[in-house]
């Protein structure tokens, strides 16, 4: 099956802070939003990293979540940190933006990312 590279944000308007860097290269898992056709929210799991300014992560197959972005770019991420806050709730990023979808190379960046969260 063909290999998908979607994600995500290009940031243009807005350099990622340092802070934003380190948590999306650490084992962190991502909740990737996407819209459904009837504008219901579809939310999956998903490894990501960084490729220069570019937010990146890699799927095997056109599941529902590269079809969605397919037919509408708009997408959230959302990644929990470890830092606790003085209420006693996880700090967390979350990302707003576009995605788009690139064919190739999902398999050698998902080889990547396993380095990371394996």
């Amino acid at each position: 099956m063909g290999g998908f590279r979607p994600l995500q944000r290009t940031v243009e308007a807005m350099k990622l802070p340092d802070s934003a860097r380190a948590l999306l290269e650490s084992d962190a898992l991502a909740h990737l939003v996407t819209l459904n056709a009837d504008g219901s929210p579809q939310v999956t799991c998903v490894w990501v990293g960084l490729a220069g300014d570019e937010i990146v992560c890699g799927h095997l197959g056109r599941f529902q979540k590269v079809r969605n972005i397919e037919r509408d770019p708009r997408v959230a991420l959302s990644v929990e940190t470890a830092v606790v806050n003085p209420m006693g709730l996880r700090e967390y990023l979350v990302v707003h933006g576009r995605a788009r979808i690139e064919e190739g190379g999902a398999p050698e960046l998902l080889q990547r990312l396993a380095y990371t969260y394996i």
